[in-house]
């Protein structure tokens, strides 16, 4: 049987480790807070950066949008998607920036006949 003393050494020991232990999780609790509130930062930044982006169009996506527009009114204001991009010689990704870009100019429809199909309508006004 452990003596007294022993028994008091021992929770001495384990009072200092619950101490420890404690200035452990508030620093933890401080640096999370920390992380939050920049995460927090961070993402609002992020929020005003696709504002921007979606407000002003790079001169080279304005230049494709008046492609895409002609295109378009050339051939009796809609055309299948696929056939647009392939003659603007544009990668799938790009395409789709473009029409997210002049998304007020263009309607995208499924096609009727296909779904799987997108038409662009050529907005009138």
């Amino acid at each position: 049987m452990p003596s007294e003393q022993q028994l008091l050494a021992e929770l001495a020991a384990l009072r200092d480790e619950v101490a420890g232990l404690r200035a452990i999780v508030t620093s933890l609790e401080t640096e999370n807070n920390t992380l939050s509130e920049n995460q927090l930062i961070q993402l609002q930044l992020i929020k005003q950066l696709r504002e921007v982006a979606k407000r002003q169009p790079q001169p080279l996506q304005q230049d494709r949008g008046e492609i895409l527009r002609a295109l378009l009114a050339a051939n009796g204001g809609k055309m299948l998607a696929k056939d647009a991009r392939l003659k603007m010689h544009l990668s799938k990704q790009l395409f789709s920036m473009l029409l997210v870009t002049i998304g007020e100019y263009i309607e995208i429809r499924p096609l009727y006949s296909d779904n799987r199909k997108k038409l662009l309508i050529l907005k009138t006004s």
